[in-house]
């Protein structure tokens, strides 16, 4: 009897994680890819250092996944953060905690890591096949390729959809397979930006002289949700980890109003009360700028935000210190999905099993961002992607033994 074989195709974190839990199981792969080379996007995003995932506790992780969080519970618990650092492990990778609880390789890099991986699963029974674009399925039902020699069909008998959402696409992630699921009656929610900047409209003289700053040391809060985190100035506005963890609620409200207001804690670990009496001491001849200094110890980025923002309330104490607690700073549209680390938006959970099988479309699974779910940056994106990845090839894998 000829061995069992599975078509994946996308060759990102959650198309390889299917394929490590078909090979596991003895089933042989086929994994298909458009780019010339695996995991472009997995070695993007290890050029910041590759935060595979987040040492928190179980519940506290899975509260970042919102409204998806039931569909995805079940997946995450069976490859937790513990999982992810033994698979590192086992790939030869070391990782260790940061000072915020996020997981990095030892290395910092991810081009290691993703060598080791991708030789395992080849020596376990994994081809592969790059410039290899899905162009959907055929009258018959086979899957369509385009490749450098033409277009292709291949058969098979179960499938993984690993194509990755509609950011970055560049690296492969263009969601150019949407209109293949439309045409074949999927419902795909339409893709948004998730863990992108926003516009925000500075003065020509705070972004000229800030533009590529961080802020450091803050606490930011949206739909009175409080997160302590950082951010950068940009030319067109603001992004970064903290500006991330909002995004759904920024984007939401814009949507719904037509801006958004995000208020900024400059000293999260000092109460009103106590910077109203800092500020209170005696300023005597000193400018206002080396009195900010001296007492409060804000000066840089941090002091020239409360003079962009809050000019009128910089000669009253107890005014100033509400500024310095509760900056206001409107953003209006996100940044264009091309430049969004993720994306919300996919197909839709109702459209699946609990296997993510397509229920229209037996023994076709699909996996990763090409699903309606979003995450914050910050471990949770990269580590719900393996996780569904891995559950994908783990149902896979039944489907073709019960056949």
């Amino acid at each position: 009897m000829a061995q069992a074989r599975a078509t994946i195709i996308g060759g990102g974190p959650a198309g390889l994680m299917a394929a490590e839990a078909l090979t596991r199981r003895g089933i042989a792969v086929d994994l298909f890819d458009a780019m010339p080379s695996l995991g472009r996007k997995f070695l993007m995003a290890g050029k910041s250092g590759l935060n595979l995932t987040h040492s928190e506790s179980i519940d506290a992780f899975l509260a970042h996944f919102g409204q998806a969080r039931p569909y995805l519970e079940n997946t995450i618990e069976h490859f937790p953060p513990n999982a992810v650092r033994e698979w590192a492990a086992d790939l030869g990778t070391k990782t260790f905690v940061g000072t915020s609880g996020h997981v990095f390789p030892k290395s910092m890099k991810a081009a290691p890591l993703l060598r080791a991986w991708i030789r395992q699963l080849k020596a376990r029974g994994m081809s592969v096949h790059v410039r290899h674009k899905w162009l959907g399925w055929d009258e018959t039902g086979a899957l369509l390729f385009e490749t450098p020699e033409g277009k292709q069909c291949v058969k098979s008998d179960v499938t993984i959809l690993a194509l990755g959402g509609a950011s970055w696409p560049k690296l492969g992630s263009d969601a150019s397979w949407v209109s293949h699921m439309k045409e074949a009656d999927i419902d795909v929610r339409p893709f948004e930006p998730a863990n992108c900047g926003f516009n925000h409209a500075w003065s020509d003289h705070f972004k000229d002289r800030f533009a590529g700053e961080p802020v450091k040391a803050v606490a930011l809060t949206a739909d009175d949700v409080r997160i302590n985190g950082e951010f950068v100035v940009t030319a067109y506005g603001i992004e970064g980890s903290g500006i991330y963890q909002h995004t759904r609620v920024l984007r939401e409200a814009i949507k719904e109003k037509g801006e958004a207001m995000l208020r900024l804690d400059l000293m999260p670990d000092v109460p009103l009360e106590k910077v109203i009496t800092r500020l209170s001491k005696p300023r005597g001849t000193r400018s206002f700028s080396t009195h900010l200094k001296k007492t409060v110890f804000l000066s840089g980025v941090k002091a020239n935000l409360l003079r962009e923002c809050a000019p009128d309330r910089l000669d009253d104490v107890e005014k100033l210190a509400e500024a310095i607690k509760g900056l206001s700073l409107k953003v209006t549209n996100a940044r264009p999905i091309e430049e969004a680390i993720s994306s919300a938006g996919g197909i839709s959970f109702e459209t699946l099993d609990e296997g993510f099988m397509l229920t229209s479309r037996p023994g076709t699974f699909c996996t990763g961002e090409m699903l309606d779910w979003e995450a914050p940056t910050g471990g949770y994106l990269l580590n719900a992607c393996m996780a569904l990845g891995r559950s994908c090839g783990v149902a896979a894998a039944g489907y073709l033994k019960a056949r």
